[in-house]
């Protein structure tokens, strides 16, 4: 059945890739057995459990491409978590990070549907959408950060749906994409994640960062342009300098924030492109940032596609975003 596992310390421990003379990340997190006993199961969270915890920042992981492939797109999001995950760990905790400030809690984990057609991958995703946003409702009920590592992009409407319902709000998103993810009501997948929680008012304002003209249909930019709650800056308009820097300041309290992957130039994902933002400009763009998150989500990204291609280098970069994040939002 699908649950969430919830790592014990020597499922971290195995993770961790040792050196005389150093101290990891992985030797200095916050492992949530340690808070409370019998930990098996989602039933096994409480605000209680959270909220003992020292750390601000609490970590999981959502490894599925159900989403994605029911969005006609190339499987591969799921093997992003684990490489990712060690990647984290094996950071150095020094004077800048030193990793007591992150709660590892573990990841979901997903069976396959039985039924593989594009209805029942979709049917598949609403049942993983309540599997993912109690956990998050009881992260930020508790007062944490939530940073979860995907999976797809149809992981975003659990996500902003737990923390509005803890927030007791609609909350704002500001959304690093290529792609706007506003397809129509039509069973879920990770195109339509944020038409789905505007339609449950669960997501208030929408802002979107580096669309791509050629990428979003007629349709969708029509609901941009007469949708007051849609403000979007195309990359296009971005490489002809009219990059619109006032975005974050209107981006009410309370936001979270998204970065899809396909948005990133040469980043392993469904819709990898050869043209888009390069790692440092995302980088600096969370680096330079003043604005305090009410989550942070990564998906798309991937370390091998069912097609064959590979690449070792998107864990990394997630543990750079990740602890770039971790650094600016403490």
């Amino acid at each position: 059945m699908d649950n969430l596992k919830i790592y014990s310390q020597s499922d971290i421990n195995n993770l961790i890739i040792y050196r005389d003379g150093e101290t990891k990340l992985g030797e200095k997190v916050e492992i949530y057995s340690h808070l409370k006993e019998n930990t098996s199961s989602i039933a096994a969270i409480s605000l209680e459990g959270l909220a003992a915890s020292k750390s601000r920042f609490v970590l999981l992981g959502i490894p599925e491409d159900i989403g994605v492939r029911a969005n006609l797109g190339i499987a591969g999001a799921s093997t992003t978590w684990r490489s990712s995950l060690i990647a984290f760990l094996n950071i150095q905790s020094n004077r800048f990070l030193t990793g007591d400030e992150v709660l590892i809690l573990g990841h979901f984990e997903i069976e396959e549907p039985e039924d593989s057609s594009i209805n029942g991958l979709r049917s598949k995703v609403a049942q993983m959408d309540d599997l993912v946003y109690p956990v998050i409702e009881k992260i930020v009920a508790s007062g944490k950060i939530p940073i979860v590592i995907g999976g797809g992009h149809n992981n975003a409407y659990p996500i902003i749906k737990g923390t509005s319902i803890a927030k007791k709000e609609a909350i704002d998103v500001l959304n690093i994409d290529a792609h706007a993810d506003l397809r129509g009501l039509e069973g879920r997948h990770s195109g339509n994640g944020f038409t789905y929680a505007l339609a449950e008012n669960y997501l208030d304002h929408y802002f979107m960062y580096g669309l791509h003209q050629s990428y979003n249909n007629e349709a969708i930019l029509n609901q941009i342009e007469i949708n007051p709650k849609l403000k979007a800056v195309f990359f296009d308009d971005i490489l002809k300098g009219k990059d619109d820097q006032d975005l974050l300041s209107e981006i009410n309290a309370a936001a979270g924030l998204e970065i899809d992957l396909d948005c990133v130039q040469n980043v392993l994902s469904s819709a990898e492109t050869p043209s888009g933002f390069a790692v440092n400009d995302i980088r600096k763009l969370i680096l330079t940032n003043e604005k305090k998150f009410s989550y942070l989500h990564i998906s798309e990204g991937a370390t091998r596609l069912l097609d064959g291609r590979v690449s070792k280098l998107t864990s990394k970069l997630i543990a750079y975003l990740v602890s770039d994040f971790v650094k600016t939002q403490r």
